[in-house]
């Protein structure tokens, strides 16, 4: 298989430059700033996706836009030992950030982490290589979301499945009033006044109160699970179903090859 000779791998990277540099920038703070806003609830959202991945023992696994590695810790405990996984981003910084939490952490099934910086757009990898994938919070971050598909169904195994867990926009009215970002990459669909007065003062105590104003300009790069579900269907995907979490704050696509 096609797969990286170095521990940081560079390549083109086919993304909004000043996105790739924003979340250069967060690195450092983007851990705090999570469980800050999620009140830690992103934790048990993220076991949820990588159990709806079906990773298991042994296998080959990928977590895309894995920033600082909070799913592929979970994915490479789910691998163990005998399995290989997978941390793909472009943020370089991000992933120096994984690299020396897994060098801190320093639990056994972690050596069969690789850090990747590359491109969900072309992904440096064999075609039915991953017996899994997971995506936390990235999906909107791509420049083409339809491309980012194609290539996680290109890459996986027939019969694997993906897992994609972001922000879950409601088209119910109630849901959608009350909705409030609860991540970094997350931001809410009908309250902007909670960008202006929840995070953006919080990434402001870390002085990134500019780099947070970004979310304004991505609301409307939101999917519904309908479109999510069509999206990955349109892919080549078999199976593809919506699961909407965290009191329908929250959404988990699942495909299946």
């Amino acid at each position: 298989p096609l797969l990286p000779t170095s521990r940081f791998k560079r390549q083109s990277v086919r993304c909004a430059s000043d996105r790739q540099q924003l979340f250069n920038r967060i690195a450092p703070v983007y851990d705090n700033l999570n469980d800050l806003l999620s009140l830690g609830q992103h934790r048990i959202w993220k076991r949820m996706a990588v159990s709806w991945s079906g990773a298991k023992t042994g296998d080959s696994l990928l977590d895309l836009c894995c920033g600082s590695g909070d799913l592929t810790f979970l994915m490479s405990e789910k691998a163990g030992a005998d399995g290989k996984v997978i941390g793909l981003d472009f943020s370089k910084e991000q992933l120096s950030i994984a690299s020396s939490r897994q060098y801190l952490l320093s639990k056994a099934c972690y050596n069969n982490i690789e850090w990747v910086e590359g491109d969900a757009l072309d992904l440096p990898f064999s075609s039915g290589y991953f017996d899994a994938i997971t995506m936390g919070y990235g999906l909107r971050n791509v420049v083409d979301k339809r491309r980012a598909m194609q290539e996680m169904f290109r890459v996986l195994k027939p019969g694997s499945r993906v897992s994609i867990l972001d922000f879950n926009k409601s088209m119910q009215p109630f849901t959608a009033l009350f909705q409030m970002p609860l991540t970094i990459k997350s931001f809410s669909f009908g309250k902007e006044w909670m960008i202006d007065n929840v995070v953006v003062p919080t990434a402001t105590v870390y002085g990134l109160a500019k780099e947070y104003r970004y979310l304004k300009t991505s609301i409307d790069e939101f999917l519904t699970g309908k479109e999510l579900e069509k999206l990955a269907l349109d892919a080549g995907f078999s199976y593809a179903r919506h699961y909407e979490i965290g009191g329908g704050l929250m959404g988990n696509l699942v495909a299946a090859r």
